[in-house]
């Protein structure tokens, strides 16, 4: 006997969903690209639904339109950064506070070393912010940045309500965000080329990082025991 329920495996339903579930994920992958290629504005949706393969009714179905579906990609665009899952599961590990740390960076080089349509993205928005990404911040970037404020405040000790933990959270991300931004030809010219060993690249901002919180913590704490 036929069934329509998505839950059993080989049902009409589930094939329905899966069929969806592919759609859409083209349709973001098409999407970044072309976003990427020509920014939010210059962008359409029937450039993109002709790319995916698809018709126009697909990206309201799947996204709300247009300004939907670059919502959608801008959280992709941290997803793949580093996802908010590989967040969690690197602060919920029993490693150290210092190994959650350089778990951070692995991770967020891992996600930078390819230079795909996600860094471009990135780059646009950094240096000029759409309407759209204070959404998009709301849902992946936020409660990423409060997961890596809570492993600094493992690390150093700071409590994570002071201002002394908000500057370690800025320079323990800064270098992450310069390899974003700066492009790689003219940093190779003006230094070298330094993606060219990702694993010596991730052991130094290890290096410098952990150093550096470490001196912090011994300030804040040389602080807080004088006073």
């Amino acid at each position: 006997m036929k069934t329509s329920d998505p839950n059993v495996p080989g049902a009409p339903g589930r094939k329905a969903r899966a069929d969806g579930d592919a759609t859409r994920q083209r349709i973001l992958d098409v999407a970044g690209d072309i976003f990427a290629e020509l920014g939010y504005e210059h962008a359409t949706s029937k450039a993109i639904c002709a790319r995916a393969e698809t018709n126009m009714a697909a990206v309201n179905y799947h996204f709300g339109g247009k300004e939907g579906l670059y919502q959608a990609v801008l959280v992709e665009v941290h997803r793949r950064l580093i996802s908010r899952d590989t967040l969690s599961a690197i602060a919920a590990s029993d490693a150290s506070p210092a190994d959650k740390l350089g778990g951070v960076i692995d991770a967020f080089i891992l996600g930078a070393v390819d230079g795909g349509w996600h860094l471009r993205i990135y780059v646009r928005e950094m240096l000029g912010p759409s309407a759209t990404l204070l959404a998009a911040l709301q849902q992946e970037a936020l409660p990423k940045a409060t997961l890596l404020r809570r492993m600094l405040s493992d690390f150093t000790g700071i409590p994570e309500q002071e201002p002394a933990l908000a500057c370690c959270q800025l320079n323990f991300f800064a270098p992450l965000a310069m390899l974003l931004l700066a492009d790689r030809q003219v940093l190779g010219r003006m230094l070298t080329d330094i993606w060219r060993d990702p694993d010596a690249l991730r052991q130094h901002l290890k290096t410098y990082a952990l150093s550096g919180l470490s001196a912090v913590a011994a300030a804040y704490a040389g602080r807080a025991s004088a006073s």
